[in-house]
């Protein structure tokens, strides 16, 4: 069976609205989608202009259109500086074709009806699960003939770090090749040493401030004392997890999933030497973006997000635009997350701080200057940032699965009409439930 590379679909780098929604213009706050969220707006305070970060919201679908609920589109608000827009919320409500039972030729008994509803509910529901079942197991199914090597774009170029290499050099590459993790290289023994990620200099910045003493000789850190400083966090050290190219993608997937990895380098022994050759990284965002380009039964999954409970609902960590960059990066080690909703008080979502923004803080290798608050740090963002995606509890896996494919996405905030925060969407979230769904029920 044949299948196209995602590098033939939307360019990776620029965020691609959805089909069926409008590009409205919007500054860094929400705007009202009706008459009683104006109203709730207008009794919170809103951050000054200052705080407003430059961002872009990115909707799949939060309410209905105004066609079928009958919901006036949001007005257009004037762009500031390089802040993007919101998408139109776009329905994705299907349609269901009204039944007309014929009416019986005779009265029907409480009892056959009760019996007759139970019948027809007990048939939708085998009818359903066995469908989604089928859609699930396709795509094991394709994952389980493709290999990792499969993943790979026609061209790439790769970046390792020698473990000898400075943290300062490893910080300073990786912002001039806009990349955020590299495998490490330890050329004394000439073998793969694990991925360098933005969690380690998470861990670096978390360790010189229990330790401002030591602040003086982080020119000097070097990139194989990272377990060190890990050992004195007491945080668990990053999987070496990795993978042979020519293995199935899906026990590539399935590696990720118990070592919690959002990524995993490809690693392959050189038939001439007999060492080790790392090719490249692929990412749950590739592979998902991979499935959704090649799989039509991704487009199948329309059971919404409220029914699956897929993501995470309770006890979401969030912080404010005033809350202090070091408090938040707290909340990344303790919580082992890479995200932040940014909420008002009335749990209006107004941005996201991620793990990958510290990076552009201590660009300049200054790493005890990060009491400024979220506001100002997301100011600190590149211009082409693409974005926040949020979705609702009434999308499906398939509209998901359709922006994936369009545009570069790492999570998804849960948000009700009114832009309050319900939950998160991570990638871990979709891989885990399209790997391990209905899988115990195919072995039965």
């Amino acid at each position: 069976m044949a299948f196209v590379s995602d590098e033939s679909s939307h360019s990776e780098g620029q965020p691609q609205p959805h089909p069926t929604g409008r590009i409205i213009n919007a500054s860094g706050l929400p705007p009202p989608t009706d008459d009683t969220t104006t109203a709730a707006a207008n009794t919170v305070d809103p951050p000054t202009t200052a705080a407003i970060p430059s961002s872009t919201f990115r909707i799949l679908s939060t309410i209905p259109s105004a066609s079928s609920a009958g919901v006036p589109l949001l007005p257009s608000i004037p762009i500031r500086g390089h802040e993007g827009g919101f998408v139109q919320p776009a329905s994705y409500l299907r349609s269901r074709r009204p039944s007309y039972p014929m009416p019986p030729s005779q009265p029907e008994r409480a009892i056959d009806r009760e019996e007759r509803q139970g019948l027809v509910s007990f048939v939708c529901r085998f009818i359903f699960l066995d469908t989604c079942r089928s859609h699930h197991r396709a795509i094991r199914n394709f994952l389980k003939v493709r290999t990792s090597y499969d993943v790979l774009p026609l061209s790439f170029r790769l970046i390792v770090f020698d473990t000898a290499l400075s943290v300062k050099e490893s910080l300073n590459i990786l912002i001039q090749n806009g990349i955020v993790s590299a495998p490490l290289w330890d050329s004394k023994s000439s073998t793969f040493a694990g991925l360098l990620t933005t969690s380690d200099y998470i861990n670096v910045i978390q360790y010189y401030f229990q330790n401002p003493a030591a602040l003086d000789q982080i020119d000097q850190f070097r990139l194989d004392s990272l377990r060190e400083v890990e050992k004195a966090l007491g945080v668990a050290p990053p999987e070496t997890v990795s993978i042979d190219p020519e293995r199935p993608l899906y026990e590539a997937c399935r590696r990720m999933l118990e070592s919690r990895a959002r990524r995993i380098p490809l690693v392959t022994n050189d038939s001439q030497t007999d060492r080790h050759l790392v090719l490249s990284v692929i990412t749950q965002y590739r592979i998902l973006k991979f499935v959704a380009v090649n799989v039509s039964d991704t487009q199948k999954l329309r059971k919404p997000l409220g029914e699956i409970r897929l993501g995470s609902y309770d006890n979401v960590a969030t912080a404010s635009m005033d809350t202090p960059v070091i408090d938040v990066i707290h909340i990344l080690v303790e919580r082992s997350i890479s995200s932040v909703p940014i909420v008002n008080s009335e749990g209006v979502v107004y941005n996201v701080f991620e793990s990958v923004d510290v990076i552009t803080l201590i660009k300049g290798g200054v790493y005890d200057d990060l009491s400024l608050t979220v506001g100002e740090a997301l100011k600190k963002r590149s211009q082409d940032f693409p974005g926040i995606y949020t979705c609702s509890l009434n999308d499906g896996l398939d509209t998901i699965f359709d922006t994936i494919r369009k545009s570069r996405v790492h999570r998804l905030v849960v948000v009700d009409e009114a832009f309050r925060l319900k939950g998160v969407l991570t990638l871990s979230d979709i891989l885990q439930y399209i790997l391990l769904e209905g899988e115990g029920d195919e072995t039965l």
